[in-house]
């Protein structure tokens, strides 16, 4: 029969991103031994990053001792067991590289993968944090330096009851963490909270207003909107950043919330709104009088663009979802405002939900309303609000 051995990893970052290292132990289940630890400080990185790394070293030493032996790996991420474990998709482009590493130490059918609490893994968390105060320090964690105690191989015997009671809450957790709602492993995550503009003399008329007209500015009614709202978010206290659209009647609602929040507005051009070529100016019934088999094809199709050099749908969505990535990079673990359209607005949201692009004609989206996205490190999203316009009233 082939030996065993217990692979418990770790990994940290103070920031996320930050100062980041790993620590991973090596432990012979009968008794309990520490046959190997490693632990490394690798400079400014996410968790995730430090808890994948952590687990390719353990595998490692675990493959320098014994190559034939079958791995349990046991860890307090349940991001990283979930999908090492094939049952959680590798979305983010850091962790895949990285998990092809782990995958690649010992045959698949040689690991399992468990997850355990935070409290019994604290022999790797011990070492994951000895290796970011010596790189706090300029050093590098060496093997005599570790004050790690050594942790026991298994848990203490449970009742059914609570064996039950625990494996409800992983149930839970797997539910919510799959479909984006997150995990204490994933960290904050990035949190735009999108702020439709308010009115301009064109809004109560419905007239096509995007980033190819006359760029108006607030109207009375736009500007009293941009301030409800922006009382609204300096209670709520949560921004921490605020983002616009370069055209005006975005700067000048975006500016509102900035004053009252102690804020610079920055911008952000790929939050402007749809380009409606010919359009810009004139109602849906207007475009449907002058350009009806251009309104149908356009009604029909996201690649369909407007009459007369105007943006399509597809076009708009790859520039906003170019401009959310940035956002995310830039914002990582945040609260933003982002001030911005109708268009940018819906697409995020229907991006974020995976929805088709004809879902943009099936939301409504007032003046001044507020919808908000979180984004989670595993490139998952979660669409917690939409169309909320309570702060008007």
């Amino acid at each position: 029969m082939a030996r065993t051995l217990i692979v418990e990893a770790d990994g940290g970052s103070r920031g996320n991103p930050g100062p980041a290292g790993y620590g991973a132990v090596v432990l012979d289940p009968e008794t309990g031994e520490a046959l190997a630890e490693v632990a490394e400080f690798i400079g400014t990185a996410t968790n995730n990053v430090a808890e994948y790394k952590g687990l390719v070293a353990g595998l490692r030493a675990a493959h320098a001792l014994a190559p034939e032996a079958c791995i349990r790996v046991r860890m307090d991420s349940k991001l990283v067991v979930e999908q090492m474990s094939g049952r959680w998709k590798i979305k983010h482009p850091d962790m895949k590289p990285l998990a092809a590493e782990a995958g690649s130490v010992f045959p698949r059918e040689q690991v399992t993968y468990e997850w355990i609490p935070r409290a019994q893994n604290k022999h790797a968390d011990r070492l994951a944090n000895e290796a970011m105060d010596a790189g706090k320090i300029g050093k590098q964690w060496e093997p005599g330096s570790s004050k790690a105690a050594l942790a026991t191989a298994a848990a203490p015997a449970r009742s059914a009851a609570a064996r039950a009671a625990d494996e409800a809450v992983e149930t839970a957790e797997e539910s919510a963490s799959s479909v984006g709602w997150g995990s204490p492993d994933l960290g904050p995550p990035a949190t735009l909270v999108l702020l439709r503009h308010g009115e301009t003399p064109l809004t109560p008329e419905k007239r096509f207003s995007g980033s190819g007209g006359t760029d108006p500015a607030l109207s009375a009614a736009g500007r009293r909107q941009a301030e409800a709202t922006a009382a609204a978010l300096a209670a709520r206290g949560t921004i921490q950043a605020v983002v616009s659209s370069p055209l005006r009647r975005c700067r000048e609602t975006a500016q509102a919330a900035a004053d009252r929040l102690g804020l610079e507005v920055r911008i952000e051009e790929g939050l402007r709104e749809t380009d409606f070529g010919a359009w810009e100016g004139l109602t849906f019934a207007e475009v449907r009088e002058r350009h009806p088999e251009d309104l149908d094809a356009w009604l029909g199709s996201a690649k369909v663009a407007p009459t007369g050099g105007g943006e399509s749908f597809a076009t708009v969505a790859r520039r906003v979802a170019v401009a959310r990535d940035k956002l995310l990079a830039r914002y990582a673990g945040r609260t933003v405002l982002v001030v911005t359209h109708v268009t940018p607005v819906k697409t995020l949201v229907r991006l974020a939900l995976g929805a088709p692009p004809e879902s943009l004609f099936r939301m409504e989206l007032s003046a001044a309303s507020l919808s908000v996205v979180a984004y989670y490190s595993d490139g998952n999203a979660s669409l917690r609000l939409l169309n909320d316009t309570s702060h008007l009233r």
